[in-house]
């Protein structure tokens, strides 16, 4: 099953021993090694499942998520010596999705990421099956998770082609930052800012010169529907 995991841990063995295996069940996974490594890559990149050690020098796995649990709608899977009924019901209170206690067996590990993967595909209508969707040079394929400018695959992060499938679903309405951020993001908190950062990445990497995705000021954005992509194409002949 496809996921782009974070694994987070202190302890190099278990970061090459965890990755290795989910890597073979034909996950990607991006190491931490470090609460604060952790928290630089969640700024740049989306994942779909988070693995996070909770005793770690500097921020721990609980500090870790009470600073990302706000911003981020991916299952959080801790990963702890600690076995106590206390310290499982601290993660969960934070928002942890669920906690597997040291040593644990690798295959159970693997079944439940799956499980929470599965669990979260259901959940998103960004990713239940529909055909394919085309504006323009744009093409998207939300079963393959696959995008495509005039032929030639755009790689994006989770969160990119999220954004992308949202905005294209809904072609031609004007969305606001606040709407993007409740029905992409799927948490009432959190920093809406964080709209406008990912519009930026996905202009930058498949719309610099602004012609699929609309700023419309003081309102949201707007992605050109399929008719109106070609008039604007028209125009731009004319002038």
């Amino acid at each position: 099953m496809d996921g782009n995991i974070l694994l987070v841990d202190d302890d190099v063995s278990i970061l090459l021993l965890v990755s290795d295996v989910l890597e073979e069940n034909g996950m990607n996974v991006v190491t931490a090694r470090s609460g604060e490594e952790a928290v630089r890559l969640m700024e740049g990149q989306s994942f779909d499942l988070i693995l996070l050690d909770i005793m770690m020098k500097g921020l721990s796995g609980l500090d870790v998520c009470r600073k990302i649990r706000s911003r981020v709608s991916c299952p959080i899977l801790f990963l702890s010596a600690k076995d106590s009924v206390k310290d499982i019901v601290a993660g969960l209170d934070l928002g942890a999705d669920d906690y597997l206690t040291k040593p644990f067996v690798l295959e159970e590990l693997v079944a439940r990421i799956q499980a929470h993967l599965r669990r979260q595909m259901r959940s998103d209508p960004r990713r239940a099956s529909a055909g394919p969707i085309q504006i323009g040079g744009i093409r998207m394929e939300p079963e393959e998770m696959r995008v495509t400018r005039n032929g030639v695959e755009v790689p994006l992060s989770t969160r990119e082609f999220e954004l992308l499938a949202y905005l294209m679903q809904n072609a031609g309405q004007t969305l606001s930052r606040e709407r993007i951020f409740h029905d992409v993001w799927r948490t009432e908190y959190g920093d809406v800012g964080t709209v406008a950062i990912n519009i930026k990445n996905l202009r930058a990497k498949l719309d610099p010169d602004w012609r699929y995705i609309k700023t419309v000021w003081g309102s949201g954005y707007r992605f050109v529907t399929q008719n109106g992509f070609v008039e604007e194409e028209s125009d731009d002949r004319r002038s």
